[in-house]
């Protein structure tokens, strides 16, 4: 039981930091996981996705001060880019957050969520949808449901 402790922390830890703009490791981490057979597989799941939208949390946080940031000569994005992703946004309204737990795209949705101020609890429910649904369908793979 100790070990399976470590084990969800760990995994918790790899989710935040891939749900931000490092790349993602968790899919690696979570598949070897439920490989090994030693731990609960919900428990995996449940660390995964708490991790993962702690992560989105803090990229949502980055979107609601980017403001801030955008003016300064060194910011690596510029405005127009900035606008083109908040009127994509836009046309799908917050639904745009079940989106947020693929690859690479998932980043620019909960950014772009920050900057357009969705509401927070909101953004917690769908993130959390979509996140739970990416990791199922890692945890489907895994026992052959697929």
């Amino acid at each position: 039981m100790m070990a399976e402790i470590h084990v969800l922390i760990i995994l918790f830890f790899v989710a935040v930091e891939s749900a931000t703009i490092v790349p993602p490791q968790t899919d690696v981490v979570l598949l070897a996981l439920f490989a090994a057979g030693q731990y609960r597989a919900w428990l995996l799941l449940c660390a995964a996705v708490a991790g993962s939208v702690l992560g989105g949390i803090i990229n949502y946080w980055a979107g609601r001060y980017i403001g801030i940031l955008e003016k300064k000569k060194w910011f690596p994005v510029k405005q127009k880019y900035l606008d083109k992703a908040a009127r994509i946004f836009q046309r799908h309204g917050k639904m745009a957050l079940l989106l947020s737990g693929m690859p690479i795209i998932g980043d620019a949705v909960t950014i772009c969520a920050g900057m357009l101020r969705v509401n927070l609890f909101w953004f917690i429910v769908l993130a959390a949808v979509s996140r739970t649904a990416r990791y199922g369908f890692l945890w489907a793979l895994c026992t052959g449901l697929f």
